[in-house]
């Protein structure tokens, strides 16, 4: 039962400010009010622009600070890992053994953040047919960057935009998603305290029609960084232009669980990550391929682990799936999966659905036009399709708009070195499944899922201008 109402302000140029509209977010598992937010307005966002511009042009932001401001903020996350983690549970519903997870891992990335800001190094440029000329080259931060993110990893992907901007020497104006918008508040709190130049970091909340469109409109931010939908992401790269974007979009990820896969750990392994979160992770199991060799082997012991899989309150270590950010989306797969249903699909478990809890789901019979097979989901169901060849499960794998990861259950050494070459995705992940991330790799996808890459070491550069200098020795 929660006790007290959160009343939250919005962080602009240093300094907390309440704001004359307000929102109100709910408890995604009892439904009962857990926070009041002040909404931005206009005159709010530009303010905050105007902020970041004059500290970027007026602070200078020394990476060996940079690196002292990240490195306190990782560990401010670690000492408040709990109070964190449940507001992760309360807000967004993700079941607490996974919100403390998250909380670690953005600990994790302020550190590697915090190391990659003392290797923005430029290059000596060999001199093979000029002369009395020396060309080296040198990396400066590009300018303000805004950092639009998402509902399902409400703290984790706000770090991966603004540790490797504040590591690049970059202001950054944070616009977190109005369902889950705390934990980038407490971030701001976290940043504060340890000492982020005034300017450095702003939050602003609000409605990506009105907040989020003020921002893409404002020429003076130079680099744009989002999580989110394709449809959206398209707008982004619509509106700004020339302007850099850094975009992580949609998928309807794949695994290949191939003939001479270790099927206990396949099917173990699946069931847990088709559904973590509700299924609401851009990398989610949500199709899978089956050698039909070991079909009936696999699915027996699939669906076994499946039906273990606990559902309910967020907030109790033992629950596995808990639910989903609204009501609205899933009533939205419900109908996908009805559709589904009338063209053929058939549901071998799962497929009731409670206010916005939906049950572990898993569907056999798909096929190309729908929904279920062809979108990104973002729920708890996943498809199982069975294939003769190798080279037939590449081709589902690679017939989608989409392309973030993939992964791939085999002991064929020859397999796992050729088939990174094969699938058309960002990410290819062997002997586990396609919903693996750890934060120093590089993440991102092709086609529709998006393009740039996170990763503390990989975002930054794309948060540098590298500027070529010719020094004329003769002159």
């Amino acid at each position: 039962m929660i006790t007290e109402v959160k009343k939250e302000k919005l962080f602009i140029d240093g300094e907390w400010i309440e704001s004359a509209k307000k929102q109100e977010v709910y408890n995604k598992y009892t439904g009962e009010l857990y926070a009041v937010i002040s909404v931005a307005d206009e005159k709010i966002v530009d303010r905050a622009i105007e902020a970041a511009i004059e500290a970027f042009k007026q602070t200078t932001f020394a990476p060996e600070y940079r690196y002292t401001v990240l490195m306190k903020v990782a560990s401010l996350l670690m000492e408040r890992k709990q109070e964190l983690a449940e507001i992760i549970a309360n807000e967004g519903g993700k079941p607490i053994t996974d919100a403390l997870v998250e909380v670690a891992r953005s600990a994790a990335t302020f550190q590697i953040a915090a190391d990659e800001a003392k290797k923005l190094v430029g290059e000596i440029i060999p001199n093979y047919n000029v002369q009395g000329r020396f060309l080296y080259t040198v990396k400066k931060p590009v300018g303000v960057v805004a950092a639009i993110t998402p509902f399902n990893f409400p703290l984790n992907l706000v770090v991966h935009k603004v540790a490797p901007a504040l590591a690049a020497g970059n202001p950054v104006i944070i616009k977190p998603a109005s369902e889950t918008p705390s934990l980038a508040i407490r971030l701001c709190e976290l940043l504060e305290e340890a000492g982020v130049p005034k300017g450095f970091v702003q939050c602003v909340i609000g409605g990506g029609r009105t907040v989020g469109e003020q921002l893409l409109q404002d020429e003076r931010i130079a680099h744009y960084t989002f999580t989110g939908s394709p449809g959206v992401g398209k707008h982004i790269q619509k509106t700004i232009g020339l302007r850099k974007a850094t975009l992580e979009l949609g998928s309807n990820s794949a695994t290949i669980v191939h003939h001479d896969a270790d099927i206990d750990k396949a099917a173990q392994k699946l069931a847990k990550m088709s559904f973590a979160h509700a299924g609401q992770i851009c990398i989610s199991v949500q199709r899978i391929f089956v050698h039909q060799e070991i079909e009936q082997a696999f699915m027996e012991k699939f669906l076994s682990e499946v039906k273990k899989l606990k559902v309910g309150n967020p907030l109790n270590p033992e629950t596995n799936v808990g639910p989903m950010i609204n009501e609205k989306e899933a009533e939205r797969v419900e109908q996908w999966i009805e559709e589904a249903k009338t063209d053929g699909a058939a549901i071998l478990t799962g497929g009731s659905r409670e206010k916005n809890i939906f049950e572990p789901t898993v569907l056999t019979n798909v096929k190309k036009g729908m929904k279920v097979l062809d979108e990104e989901l973002f729920a708890p169901v996943v498809s199982v399709t069975t294939y003769c060849k190798l080279e037939e499960a590449i081709d589902l794998v690679n017939d989608s708009k989409y392309g973030l990861q993939a992964g791939i259950y085999t002991a064929d050494l020859t397999i796992s070195y050729k088939i990174p070459y094969l699938l058309d995705v960002g990410g290819v992940v062997i002997n586990d499944t396609c919903c693996y991330r750890t934060d120093q790799m590089p993440y991102g996808g092709v086609k529709e899922s998006g393009n740039g890459k996170e990763g503390p070491a990989y975002a930054i550069q794309e948060l540098v201008e590298t500027v070529t200098v010719v020094v004329n020795l003769e002159g």
